[in-house]
């Protein structure tokens, strides 16, 4: 039995997943990490962790079982139903995404007040918590703070949205008299990501896929109908961006942070500038507009950009990837890799 200070990983075969078990085992090898998913962990990651539990994020046995075994102070909460299958099950999305993260909270607080100390909390949010009405107010925000525009169009948008009130809700309220707000027994620290872009993975049909897809076609030979219009625009990121960020935050001291909840960023061209690029890269390739008015909808409602600036000033938020460096030296020569 360890009663170290350890590390709990829920949804850890993913992609962000797989990126944060390497990272935490090479800055702390004697750090135990447990992982707690309904997939098996790729024997690469396996081979770095101490307990690999399969299981669901509901079953609460399993969540005590781990209270009881391990000292857990850092909890990295990324299982979720993801956006598309959402809309297909509201109602597993709402069990899965928000009665899961409870569950996750409620273990933090429990291992909080066992060994009488926070424990950090991160949790994964989305632009998709946004919901903008129309086109015509999207061109006018600019770049939308974290505060505005909080009315989102899908059951995944609506279910971040909640837990992220949630997370503030146990971080600031819970089992706390007025004069000890600051002493939560959760640190819970949330990004908002914007359009997520991996070399490693292929796409899977995401709503914000439509850039990552161009490459994958063009670089297999493959034409493509691109699912958006030409002035579609929101903000992207790298996938290795997206995962430093999650370590800046959560090794930020707790008094530095002046939220719970971070928009964060890195570039936002529109699907006629990627296109541009990926010609470029692929002349032969054959790219036209097929337009899913429902992911065409869900795309309009994000914002066209976010303002980041809270989370540049509070914890260095500074994403290595512009536009032109994420798709010329790290995109398309690795996808152009997978595909030789």
């Amino acid at each position: 039995m360890s009663r170290k200070p350890s590390v709990l990983i829920t949804g850890a075969s993913g992609e962000i997943g797989h990126a944060l078990i390497a990272r935490l085992a090479a800055a702390d090898p004697d750090r135990p990490i447990v992982t707690l998913d309904l997939n098996p962990l790729p024997p690469e990651s396996a081979a770095l962790v101490r307990q690999a539990v399969n299981g669901s994020i509901l079953d609460t046995s399993l969540l005590d079982g781990i209270l009881a075994q391990y000292e857990v102070d850092r909890v990295f909460h990324l299982a979720a139903l993801l956006s598309t299958r959402s809309e297909f099950s509201p109602a597993l999305a709402h069990k899965v995404n928000v009665e899961g993260t409870l569950n996750l909270l409620e273990f933090a607080q429990k291992q909080g007040e066992s060994h009488g100390r926070p424990v950090a909390f991160f949790y994964p949010s989305s632009i998709a918590a946004f919901g903008l009405p129309d086109r015509t107010v999207k061109a006018k925000a600019g770049k939308v703070k974290e505060d505005d525009y909080n009315v989102p169009t899908t059951m995944y948008g609506a279910n971040k949205l909640y837990c992220e009130h949630l997370g503030r809700y146990y971080a600031r309220h819970y089992k706390q008299l007025a004069a000890e707000l600051v002493s939560g027994k959760v640190d819970f620290r949330c990004v908002r990501f914007p359009g997520l872009i991996s070399a490693e993975t292929v796409p899977s049909g995401g709503t914000s896929d439509y850039a990552p897809e161009m490459i994958h076609a063009a670089a297999s030979g493959q034409p493509y109908a691109c699912f958006v219009r030409p002035d579609t625009r929101i903000p992207f990121m790298t996938m290795p961006d997206a995962v430093d960020s999650i370590f800046r935050l959560m090794g930020a001291p707790r008094a530095r942070l002046t939220r719970t909840v971070y928009n964060i960023g890195a570039f936002a061209p529109s699907a006629a500038e990627i296109q541009t690029v990926v010609h470029a890269a692929f002349p032969r390739t054959e790219i036209t507009t097929h337009v899913d008015e429902k992911r065409q909808g869900i795309v309009d409602s994000w914002p066209a950009d976010v303002d980041d600036s809270a989370a540049r000033a509070d914890w260095g938020h500074n994403p290595a990837h512009g536009f032109a460096s994420a798709f010329g030296e790290y995109l398309i020569p690795s996808i152009k890799k997978r595909y030789a």
